[in-house]
């Protein structure tokens, strides 16, 4: 059973810098897709990054640039390094993740809510200007 669980979200004035962290446990073998996925109340979840197996990463273009994904394969972790961050950044934060192969997912696909069966509980990111 896939398991997945966030931290390391919080307060942060405009401009600063928070890490999420995604452990998770489960897999059968190295082929799963990760991702960051985003949601403010009344909006639809949208995805902010991916990072498959083989190391392929998927941005939302409002965050490139400014967010990076990582994966830590010794610690079953993901990482989200958000930076210079934005009022609009402000969010309930998902993990999520899928099994899939490498360079499986286009980068659209790679960001889509509807790809992943997998889910943490989410961690808020607040951002105040």
């Amino acid at each position: 059973q896939v398991r997945l669980a966030e931290s390391g979200g919080g307060s942060v004035q405009t401009g600063g810098s928070l890490t999420l962290s995604c452990a998770f446990s489960g897999f059968r073998d190295n082929n799963y897709c990760m991702a960051w996925l985003r949601q403010t109340p009344g909006k639809q979840r949208e995805g902010v990054a991916s990072v498959d197996s083989d190391g392929k990463t998927s941005y939302l273009d409002s965050v490139k640039g400014r967010f990076t994904i990582s994966q830590d394969n010794a610690k079953n972790t993901v990482y989200l390094q958000m930076n210079s961050l934005k009022p609009e950044d402000t969010a309930m934060y998902y993990c999520a993740a899928d099994t899939a192969p490498p360079n499986y997912y286009s980068d659209y696909d790679a960001l889509h809510p509807n790809e992943y069966n997998y889910w943490g509980q989410g961690t808020q990111v607040t951002v105040s200007s």
